[in-house]
């Protein structure tokens, strides 16, 4: 998997001044888009458009200082449909403007290549399972709130902080079936996670009681789901629950992210520093 990885990343950088072909992109990585999106997310610390427009952005900056072609040429090589568009661009990864950086040479930022690799830490073993499951219900409140990609996402702990806590009562007592009790959900994201993007946000059940008129309802179809288990300090165990299994499990096993909703419970102690968590993750198998 971190081979096709590579070719792919190949291919972005000989395609820095033209279209990059998603089509061509999964065809090398031998997956689908919303996986290799969801697994360079996690992998790299950035989305892969995110990537592409750094390091875009990088090669034109040492074409905008080598002086030997005009601005406007640089920046309809570079994918700009006008100066300005390319100027706005520029002057948000490099904090100067593209004429000023000319005119003044300009120290500018670098987002260097990127290649994937296997680095082995420890000796700790995932604890997983797959599972089956038909066609369920998700009931709960729900939020609209943007994607975060680094530290707490604020819409999200607002709308938590606003449940009371006789709304969650009631909620934990419609849990029927697996994945048991009350539990996280995002879902609605689709292959766009940028920065900013909106998903939509459950804290919720799974259950086949009737939906209470004051709450939301998602129906999600059958499919198949890897389920994660982990336990230790909190938030890190958690947060590092979800690092390892798209860093480490999704490289190592024949299987890849569908789109679906990903589903976390979390059980605090008494003195909330520890948490019993079981993080779920729609997937399918790969044809390897």
């Amino acid at each position: 998997m971190l081979e096709r990885l590579n070719q792919a990343m190949e291919y972005i950088e000989r395609h820095l001044d033209r279209e990059i072909e998603m089509v061509e992109l999964t065809r090398i990585a031998l997956t689908s888009e919303y996986h290799f999106r969801r697994l360079f997310s996690a992998l790299a610390g950035m989305p892969l458009s995110e990537y592409v427009r750094r390091r875009r952005l990088t090669l034109a900056g040492a074409e905008v200082l080598a002086g030997e072609r005009t601005l406007l040429e640089i920046a309809v090589r570079y994918g700009y449909g006008s100066g300005e568009a390319f100027a706005r661009a520029f002057r948000a990864v490099h904090g100067v403007g593209p004429g000023a950086a000319r005119r003044n040479g300009a120290v500018l930022n670098s987002q260097p290549r990127m290649s994937f690799r296997l680095i082995v830490e420890g000796s700790s073993s995932m604890r997983y399972r797959v599972v089956d499951k038909e066609e369920f219900r998700l009931v709960g409140r729900k939020a609209r709130v943007p994607l975060v990609h680094e530290g707490m996402n604020p819409a999200i702990v607002e709308f938590l902080r606003g449940i009371p806590e006789e709304t969650r009562q009631r909620l934990a007592a419609l849990s029927d079936q697996e994945p048991g009790g009350l539990l996280n959900v995002s879902a609605g994201l689709g292959e766009n996670r940028e920065e900013g993007a909106e998903l939509d946000y459950y804290c919720g059940v799974v259950t086949g009681a009737e939906t209470p008129e004051d709450m939301d309802e998602l129906v999600v179809p059958a499919g198949t789901w890897a389920v994660f288990e982990n336990s230790g300090e909190f938030p890190l165990s958690v947060q590092y629950l979800w690092r390892d299994v798209f860093t480490q499990w999704f490289p190592s096993n024949p299987y890849r992210s569908r789109p679906g909703p990903e589903m976390l419970q979390t059980v605090l102690s008494e003195d909330g520093t520890r948490a019993d968590s079981q993080l779920w993750i729609p997937v399918e198998r790969t044809g390897g």
